[in-house]
């Protein structure tokens, strides 16, 4: 929960060595606008994505929960709201052999506030 919770700040959401260190090589994610995006996509363009200014709107997480699914492998789910738009997230993230936790997976569905 801590490194998902990191991937919200904007000094990691602006640093691509401290972004990259978080997700997984082989990270995919559906976006709340519907795109698929790839490790180096996200990279690349997360410091210009919401929440990446220090004085601007940033993410409020609730209702964090997770769930253990198997040894190394952690389903999270949580809503966010930033600057009026609100959504469901839900994150897998997988242990490596080094014992770091990085982001595999994530999805975010957009709802009415």
């Amino acid at each position: 929960m801590a490194a998902e919770l990191r991937l919200l700040e904007p000094e990691v959401r602006t640093s691509r060595a401290l972004a990259g260190a978080l997700l997984d090589p082989d990270f995919v994610e559906i976006g709340a606008s519907g795109r698929r995006w790839t490790y180096e996509e996200m990279l690349a363009a997360l410091p210009a994505m919401a929440g990446g200014s220090q004085d601007g709107p940033r993410y409020e997480p609730s209702e964090m929960t997770g769930t253990v699914l198997a040894p190394g492998l952690v389903h999270l789910t949580y809503d966010t709201h930033i600057d009026g738009l609100h959504a469901h997230r839900s994150s897998l993230w997988r242990r490596h052999a080094d014992g770091t936790w990085r982001m595999y997976y994530h999805q975010a569905t957009p709802f009415p506030g």
